[in-house]
């Protein structure tokens, strides 16, 4: 068995309060990675287009603010 079956395994046994607890805890710990990796895109530079091209757009009248 695989570490991951093992896990599964072992979270298909939690009672139902420890298993909300796991849910919220590994949401939290997606949206804490995502965020990251947005940071870093962001650094990175992989959004600038998107950003020029949305600009260029509110300049024209194509788009509003929020």
């Amino acid at each position: 068995m695989s570490e991951v079956e093992a896990i599964e395994a072992r979270i298909r046994d939690l009672p139902p309060q420890d298993f909300a607890c796991l849910q919220e805890w590994f949401h939290e710990f997606e949206n804490e990675c995502w965020d990251k990796k947005i940071a870093s895109d962001f650094k990175a530079g992989k959004f600038n287009k998107l950003i020029e091209k949305a600009r260029a757009e509110f300049a024209q009248g194509k788009a509003s603010e929020l």
